[in-house]
Order: C-alpha cells, then structure tokens, then sequence
C-alpha cells in the first residue's frame, strides 16, 4: 500500500470495488454483493454509484450519487452525497501500488471499508488489510466481511 500522504490517481481509482468489508451500519446491511461503481466526470466531480442486492439471485439495485474532491486533499478526501441536502466526508486512507485493493474511511473513522477490484479476496489478503486497518486508526475488530458470492453466506466473519 502506499503512504497515506501519496496523491491519489483519481482516473486509475475509477471504475468498480466490491465492497469486501465495513463497520456495518444502516444503509447497508443487509445487503450483499455491494460494489461502488465511480467515473470521473467532465466538471471534476465523480459519479459515484453504490451497487447492492437484497439476496442473491435478485436484480442489483444502484444508488446514484455524486462526489467531489476536497480541494488541498490531492484525491484522498471527498465528499459523497446520495441524497440532497445530506453528505458525508470519505477518505481513501490507502490503495495498492496497482490499483488493486483499497481502505477507506470516514475522517473520525467510525466507518470504514476494505475495497477490491475482484469480488473474492483471498483470507490471508483480507487479514493483512485489517491489520493495515487498525494501524490507521479504524478499530477493525468491528469490520465484518460482505458476501460476494452466495458461498460466503453464513461463514464465519461474514455479515
């Protein structure tokens, strides 16, 4: 991963992360095979889509918002809007040397996901990211793995 003060490369981040874990809490639990979908738009400002199911074997459900980097922040904070007038501030905490994995968090880090470009990452990965977690200051005994895959359902870790 890379340090914490490296600009983020917003047209590389584009694009689709499954959401591999969070802390839970109300907007989206109970929802499985999540992802968030960006693309940079013209004005600066990102499309930032949130993907989810009820169940497996339903049709996916899209939240559209839009989000807008902080200025100073060089990529790593925005602020994410689904429903007007209300937003909250997201920060890439960190993301791999190859655009593969991804922490993020809320500045006071009560909320946080670990992001993937893939929708299965392996055990060993997801521990070594929870670890990174902790370290910046997420208490990541509260993340719970999201189910990607039906597989995943009711295994232990997993929402």
């Amino acid at each position: 991963m890379n340090a914490q003060t490296t600009p983020v490369d917003l047209p590389r981040f584009m694009g689709t992360w499954h959401v591999i874990a969070n802390i839970p809490y109300f907007a989206e639990n109970g929802k499985v095979a999540t992802r968030d979908e960006y693309r940079l738009r013209p004005d600066g400002r990102i499309d930032n889509d949130f993907v989810f199911k009820k169940a497996f074997g339903e049709e996916d459900r899209r939240w559209k918002g839009v989000s807008t980097v902080v200025p100073g922040t060089q990529g790593r904070e925005w602020k994410v809007q689904f429903i007007w007038p209300i937003s909250t501030r997201l920060q890439v905490l960190e993301v791999s040397p190859d655009y593969q994995t991804a922490l993020l968090a809320t500045p006071n880090r009560k909320m946080a996901w670990v992001f993937a470009r893939d929708a299965v990452l392996s055990d060993a990965d997801y521990a070594t990211l929870k670890t990174r977690m902790g370290e910046l200051g997420v208490d990541a005994s509260q993340l719970q793995r999201v189910p990607q895959v039906a597989e995943q359902m009711g295994k232990p870790g997993f929402q």
